[in-house]
């Protein structure tokens, strides 16, 4: 009896197995990065709920993969879905780069001949290499999630300088590959209305059809419904904020794309008239050097707070937030800009003040969530300053709802699923 209910479960499993669709997901960003955890992983976890088996292909860096492994088995075993990570080569350069691309297209090959997946969704556009490999190669559907204009971010953010003839080859390479993939892919999703508005303006992509799927957030873990007030006040115990004191946050990485130096000069000018402000920086950069540039641009020492959270205790250190900013540098690429703070901050229910950049201008206008300045104009910062107080009075269940029509995982995952279903016929 026993062998039988066995053998009814192997083929109750197998028949159901007919039934899922097989999707190899390829990304060069890996599962134990941040963006990983927060851009990745949430969503497949979900759309393995609605019949999709997902086998993953990512590149971890070394460090990282030792420290979050752990985390990510887990969540992975629990969806059900098969990881394939390869090792993230950072050295040297140029060749590095083109070895990392080597081996994605020979593990991409492997396993299609494997597994005979019914899509490749490839995030960003070294991913896309290897799927429209197997585009061309198997017949393969073709899903290129190009997030961005990844291409010209190289080059905005000083990585590519055309003042250099090889990066000029490689940029115009990926210019090339852009075209062929908006061309052949069988779906393009990108961040921004702005970016798909701007790719069907050009003639030669005026009748691509192209879904927008914004960065979106858990708002069932961002929500400042589960927070206590004692659970605030322990925190702000714990890190020595006064009782008293105002807190804006800043959530990520410092430098690069984000405009330290702008936002730092915001927070002079803020305290300066409202000296119960404090900032609070949540990032995993060194805490020593970060403090030392706040101090540089002239910020005392007790206004500003540096510290690491995890992603499981982040929601209770941004419920401290009475605001919290975040500007973007702003060039080309970043039209097509979603970050993900901004869909985790409004779930908390926290107003914003920031620069226009992607959609993020539009929404924040739109919802009347927070403050535009024009990021580099202390006039701007000036005027809004002056308004501070009316951020108190935009309601933090406003703004989380606001969260829901725009960034909530939920949503995200069933435009995904439709557009796989799509594809898939």
């Amino acid at each position: 009896m026993k062998s039988g209910c066995i053998n009814l479960l192997y083929l109750f499993t197998d028949f159901n197995s007919l039934f899922l669709k097989k999707i190899l997901y390829i990304s060069y960003d890996g599962l134990t990065d941040p963006l990983g955890q927060s851009q990745v992983l949430p969503y497949l976890e979900k759309l393995s709920l609605l019949g999709f088996q997902f086998t993953l292909l990512s590149f971890e860096k070394k460090d990282r993969f030792q420290k979050e492994k752990k985390i990510v088995d887990t969540i992975i075993d629990t969806a059900n879905i098969k990881w394939i990570p390869l090792r993230f080569t950072s050295k040297p350069l140029v060749i590095s780069k083109i070895y990392d691309r080597w081996k994605l297209k020979r593990a991409a090959i492997k396993l299609y001949k494997q597994e005979k997946f019914d899509l490749i969704h490839c995030r960003s556009y070294v991913a896309a290499e290897a799927g429209f490999i197997l585009k061309k190669k198997f017949g393969a559907k073709f899903l290129f999630d190009m997030r961005g204009f990844w291409a010209d971010e190289k080059v905005d953010n000083g990585q590519w300088s055309q003042n250099k003839f090889l990066y000029r080859l490689i940029y115009k390479y990926y210019k090339r590959k852009e075209k062929h993939f908006l061309l052949n892919a069988d779906g393009i999703i990108t961040l921004t209305k702005a970016s798909k508005n701007f790719l069907i303006s050009q003639p030669e992509y005026k009748n691509l059809s192209i879904g927008v799927i914004p960065c979106c957030a858990d708002l069932s873990h961002f929500d400042f419904h589960k927070i206590s007030y004692d659970q605030i006040n322990a925190l702000r115990h714990k890190l020595e904020i006064p009782a008293s004191a105002k807190v804006i946050t800043y959530l990520g990485s410092v430098g690069g794309w984000y405009m330290t130096k702008e936002m730092f000069s915001f927070f002079t000018i803020l305290i300066s008239r409202i000296p119960e402000y404090v900032m609070l920086i949540l990032t995993k950069d060194d805490v020593k050097k970060v403090k030392a540039e706040a101090l540089s641009a002239g910020i005392p020492g007790d206004k500003i707070f540096v510290t690491y959270s995890n992603r499981e205790q982040l929601p209770r250190f941004l419920a401290l937030s009475n605001c919290s900013i975040f500007f973007i540098r702003n060039s080309f690429s970043k039209v097509a800009s979603s970050p993900t703070k901004h869909a985790e901050l409004m779930g908390m229910g926290i107003p914003v003040i920031c620069n226009d950049m992607g959609d993020t201008g539009n929404i924040v206008n739109t919802t009347q969530t927070g403050f535009i300045v024009n990021d580099n104009d202390k006039c701007s910062f000036q005027n809004v300053i002056n308004k501070m107080d009316e951020l108190k009075k935009i309601d933090r269940e406003y703004i989380r709802n606001c969260a829901k029509e725009i960034f909530d995982l939920k949503t995200g995952v069933q435009k995904y699923s439709d557009e796989y279903n799509r594809i898939l016929n």
